[in-house]
């Protein structure tokens, strides 16, 4: 394993890199991590993910990104331009890293779906598969989701506030801190305006996690997931047994989750080095 510092646009983007147990690698694989508390909820399961990954002749490089975790700047100066030029970075270093032709994998989490697909609309880099694990597909709603957050801690404390006042204070250009997070209105906007778009390369490996048995995909998704068939996109989608582990209050796993991705990336390297 390495770790270290990569010089972003806005600051230092620390990063850990698994490098491929073997040779010749079968493929470069970029972590787009999810937003705020989530990405410190799944260090584990992405941690485990990313060795099983690197154990079976991946090479995956797992980013902070501007402003979180180990990264340089606060989480109020985070925006989400940088963080595209932050993954942009990333990738030209996993593939200098690698020193090889394998194909690349983006592997993302929840709102990094959304940042997958800015980066995919405005960067272009050549992607052989995506895998998506739990995506957003809408980020006002997660937006406001993310306020809730701030409005049942005030509650609790007696205090009434609604998503409408927060946004409204947001869009006057005013920060708001939720649950320890400064949310700067910028970052808001930002992730506001964001869609989830199909990718335009390679396979789209879509991962829910339910713990119901035998659940089936979500109504949203399953319309989301049928227009984009309709529109050619190769997409495969699961419903994998496990627990919510990005948000749950205790640090969890999904082996099931696990052990369905690796099947993904198998075929996903597979046909990367067909084409």
């Amino acid at each position: 394993m390495e770790a270290g510092f990569l010089q972003g646009r806005a600051g230092p983007i620390f990063y850990v890199l698994h490098p491929a147990s073997r040779t010749p690698v079968r493929g470069r694989v970029l972590f787009v991590p999810p937003f705020a508390e989530e990405l410190n909820k799944a260090r584990r399961m992405v941690a485990l993910q990313a060795r099983r990954m690197a154990h079976e002749g991946f090479a995956v490089l797992l980013p902070d990104l501007y402003g979180c975790g180990d990264s340089g700047g606060d989480f109020s100066d985070a925006r989400w331009e940088i963080w595209l030029d932050d993954l942009t970075c990333c990738l030209d270093h996993l593939e200098s890293a690698s020193g090889d032709e394998s194909p690349v994998i983006l592997w993302g989490l929840r709102a990094g779906a959304l940042l997958i697909s800015d980066l995919l609309a405005t960067h272009a880099p050549p992607v052989a598969a995506t895998v998506l694990w739990q995506p957003i597909t809408n980020g006002e709603q997660h937006l406001t989701q993310f306020l809730r957050l701030r409005m049942a801690a005030a509650m609790m404390g007696g205090d009434k506030e609604s998503t409408g006042q927060l946004r409204a204070r947001l869009e006057s250009g005013e920060a708001v801190e939720v649950a320890g997070y400064t949310l700067a209105p910028e970052l808001a906007a930002a992730l506001a305006k964001a869609r989830l778009a199909p990718p335009q390369n390679g396979p789209l490996h879509w991962c829910e996690i339910n713990d119901i048995e035998g659940a089936a995909l979500s109504p949203a998704s399953t319309r989301v997931l049928e227009a984009w068939r309709q529109q050619g996109v190769e997409v495969h989608a699961s419903v994998i047994a496990g627990e919510p582990f990005w948000n749950a209050p205790d640090i969890l796993e999904a082996p099931e989750l696990l052990d369905h991705t690796m099947g993904c990336l198998r075929r996903s390297a597979s046909l990367g080095r067909a084409a």
